[in-house]
């Protein structure tokens, strides 16, 4: 179990590749038209619009740190 920090919310999350990719991670991964792997945190301007298909690469994340560890940024806005 680890806690996972988001502005004033805790969560505590199972960070585990089944529990990251069954959806109860919040941390989005998206792959932009450039094929840039870009991550998106609760309360981003594009965090509520953005949807994660596996079949393009896309994934979920527990942690910021799990998502760069894995190659991928920071949404810039």
């Amino acid at each position: 179990m680890r806690t996972v920090f988001f502005g004033a919310l805790f969560l505590a999350v199972a960070c585990t590749p089944a529990f990251a990719q069954s959806g109860e991670c919040v941390i989005k991964g998206n792959v932009n038209t450039r094929g840039e792997r870009i991550y998106h945190v609760p309360g981003q301007k594009y965090y509520e619009e953005t949807r994660i298909q596996a079949s393009h690469g896309e994934r979920w994340f527990c942690s910021e740190q799990e998502a760069r560890a894995a190659g991928w940024r920071r949404s810039k806005v």
